[in-house]
């Protein structure tokens, strides 16, 4: 097996969060680069990447190709809007972490400092602007996660907690014990 952890969902669902828990537990690599990692690599905001990711494909496509480049390296959790997707059969698990539009704006405005990217319209419209671009992109349905692995709902669960159950199902996967 290529001990990679494939975990994906909408902003605000915990995906950092989560991932970076499962990585630690397994003892795994975590990849998470995102739009504010390409950002700050770049010298440009968060909002002017966004911004220009609906007309230049290169912040997409240099996101994606990172991660898909690292979990080719095995024993990495990558956490990303797309992982499942990207990685597809590659990885030994795949989980969607799923959260209401409601609470994701919520978790979202509680953790930036932009109050525009808390609010509920935005987190609509971003969704709907992400989901234009990821089928352009790469035909992908990202709505469609029936071929994932493991889907949990977020809301009622604390972090830790969602991470014990990928890591349980990880280790199922896999035929350990425990």
């Amino acid at each position: 097996m290529s001990e990679i952890v494939a975990i994906s969902g909408k902003s605000g669902c915990g995906n950092s969060t989560v991932s970076g828990l499962v990585a630690s537990k397994l003892g795994f690599t975590l990849v998470n680069y995102t739009f504010k990692n390409l950002a700050e690599d770049e010298g440009l905001t968060f909002a002017e990447v966004m911004r220009r990711s609906s007309q230049d494909d290169h912040f997409d496509r240099s996101v994606d190709a990172r991660q898909v480049e690292e979990a080719k390296k095995g024993r990495r959790v990558i956490g990303s809007r797309l992982a499942v997707w990207m990685i597809g059969e590659a990885a030994d698990l795949r989980v969607y972490l799923w959260a209401s539009p409601a609470v994701r704006a919520m978790r979202i405005h509680d953790r930036e400092v932009n109050a525009l990217y808390g609010d509920p319209e935005y987190t609509r419209e971003r969704d709907l602007a992400d989901h234009v671009r990821y089928q352009r992109l790469y035909g992908i349905d990202n709505d469609d996660y029936a071929g994932v692995d493991l889907v949990i709902n977020t809301e009622r669960l604390h972090p830790e907690a969602i991470a014990d159950l990928i890591v349980a199902a990880y280790r199922l996967r896999r035929g350990e014990q425990g």
